[in-house]
This record gives structure tokens, sequence and C-alpha cells, in this order.
């Protein structure tokens, strides 16, 4: 290898020497133009690698006009994203893809009202070739702020229809909610459970109304002393079961909206004197890899691909920065990805 004076740091020209290419094709093997053939590629990155070459990002932002930044914007308090599981794989999924493609990843957080103008001025700023929006409410601004400032974004569970929509197909990807729902309570009805009650997720949140309808799907006339509303916690699930016990006394099944509420109510039943599956069965959504407990049996899920959905998400993000025409939101090419229900202990 060719020595180069001490603190000097290569510039494209010495690339282009070392590589026998031009100055300009350097830039666009770097910039990643399609239009070099792959020997030279070759000899191009074989020489950056060499002489440990690293492209000016200002200089190279104003050429590309992308930014290599992504941004994930997550509508949920700090201490439940990093304590939930679901939200770590989702991650995972995503920062692989986004390693692969030479990007960044700028996490942002929305906990409080007063976060939606901080984080809108962040995106329009332009700091990020687009973002990926998680956990979205009830006419939550976030769909409308991106759609407006035109930047490429895609939405990691369906985005609930508000009044500023005006007929926007938002892209997304998002489980099979209603279907794997479906699934779970059809699995209780045919072991003979007769008192079938569910625990849902915060009913402003699309995956929790889906999973509710896969719910009355199977029984359109659940009464709703069956039916209670949790927080996708653990604490939420606990707290669901004993409302659910006084009002139900004879209940002999549950499906939890996610595994951490039906982990709470694990404890629960457990505290209550019920066995699990005999007594009382317990069905969860999610499949995530929980730490087990003494004594507490294993638990049948819903199985849905987190990591897989997180770089589906970030593989339809960079295919809509890169689109030549009109980069909007409005696409419809959004993505439901299958579920399957794992068997294990509680039911």
């Amino acid at each position: 290898m060719t020595s180069r004076p001490q603190g000097h740091r290569p510039t494209l020209e010495d690339v282009a020497r070392r590589s026998g290419a031009s100055r300009s094709t350097v830039s666009r093997v770097i910039n990643g133009s399609p239009r070099v053939s792959p020997a030279v590629v070759a000899r191009v990155r074989s020489a950056v690698a060499e002489l440990g070459f690293v492209p000016n990002q200002a200089a190279r932002s104003l050429v590309t006009r992308r930014n290599d930044a992504i941004a994930v914007v997550v509508t949920e308090p700090q201490n439940r994203l990093f304590v939930d599981p679901f939200f770590d794989r989702h991650l995972r999924g995503i920062r692989r893809e986004l390693v692969e493609q030479g990007a960044q990843l700028v996490l942002l957080l929305i906990e409080e009202p007063d976060d939606y103008p901080r984080v809108g001025n962040f995106l329009a700023g332009r700091h990020v070739d687009g973002a990926l929006l998680f956990s979205l409410r009830v006419d939550d601004p976030l769909p409308e702020t991106v759609d407006r400032m035109g930047l490429p974004a895609v939405f990691g569970g369906r985005p609930l229809p508000g009044p500023r929509d005006q007929g926007h197909a938002y892209t997304y990807v998002d489980a099979d909610n209603r279907g794997g729902a479906a699934e779970a309570v059809r699995h209780l009805v045919a072991q003979g459970r007769g008192h079938i009650a569910t625990i849902t997720g915060p009913l402003d949140q699309a995956a929790a109304i889906d999973r509710l309808d896969g719910y009355r799907d199977v029984l359109p006339d659940s009464p709703p002393h069956l039916i209670t509303e949790g927080d996708f916690t653990v604490q939420g699930g606990a707290d669901a079961m004993r409302r659910l016990l006084d009002r139900n006394p004879g209940l002999d099944a549950v499906f939890a909206a996610s595994d951490l509420m039906a982990r709470g109510a694990l404890r629960t039943l457990r505290e209550h004197g019920r066995t699990v599956p005999d007594d009382v069965a317990v069905i969860g959504f999610d499949d995530l890899p929980l730490p087990e407990e003494k004594d507490e049996p294993l638990l049948t899920t819903v199985h849905q691909d987190i990591e897989g959905m997180g770089r589906l998400m970030a593989r339809l993000l960079f295919r809509r920065i890169q689109e030549t025409g009109d980069t909007r939101a409005g696409s419809t090419d959004s993505v439901i990805t299958p579920t399957r229900l794992i068997l294990r202990e509680t039911a």
C-alpha cells in the first residue's frame, strides 16, 4: 500500500489516481450512481478502502440532496420505549436495513402535545431523507404534517383516518391484527370455552381496534362486561384481569391483545388461585421473547414478524425516497404481513 504524508486527508483526486478512474467517475461511484460498470466500481471501492477516504458529507448532500439519515418518530413515553421488547425488535429490524443502505437512524420521541411542533420543525428542516412513524393515535397530526411537507414516510401500523386526511392512502406496514385475533378466539371456542373475555389495547390505536374487531368477528354477541381496555403493559394487563374477574368470576378464557398484557393477566390469575389453562386459558399477541417466570406456563400467542416488519418499513421508505415522481404521502403500496397462532401451554 502506498503511504501518504502524515496528517494528509485523502481526497477525491487521490482516489481517482489510485483507481485509474476519472474524478467524475469516482464521484458517481461514491454517490451510488448505477451508470458505472461493476469492474470500475470495484476498483474505486478498493481505492477508497486502501486510502481510508471519507466523503465530505456536506458536499455530497449538495450533489445528491440527501442526508443519508432517516427519522424514526415514536409517539410513546420514553420509559416504555426502552423496556418494551416490541419496540426493541422493530428498531432492530429498521437499524439493520439502514446499515445496509449506509444511512443513520435519528430517533424522535413524542411524549407530550408540545412535542409535535418541535418534531414537525425538525422534519421540515430537511435534516432527514424520510420518516418512519409509530404508535399513532386517533386524529394524530403527524400524517398530515409529513404529507404537507412532501416528506417520504412509512407508518408502522395502519393510520386511523382523521377529519383532515381528505382521502389520503398512507403507506404503512402492519400485521394481520384482525385475522390473528380471530384465529386465537376460534381456538378458544374449539376448546369448549364458554365465557371468553378479552383485554384490548388502547382503543385510540388501530392495532387495538383491529384485534378487538377480530374477537368480535368470532363472538359478535359477547356482552360488554367480557371486554375491558388495557394499555399494552404488564401492569395494565394485570389490572384489566382483576376487573374481568370482579365482573365475571366464571370466565374460563381470555384473549389479551399483547403478550405483555397476557403476562400481567397470568399474574393476576395466579394471585386469585386460578390455574392456567385448567381454570382459565390465556392467549396473547406478538410472540415476544419475554423472560420466563418461575412456575409460569409458556404463553400461547399470535406470532407476528416484528423485526421483519421493521426491515420492510425501511425498504419501502427507501423505495419512496428513490422515486423520481411524486413522493408525497398517498402511495398505496402498503403491506399486511401474515400472523399465525403459536400453541404452547396456556391454551
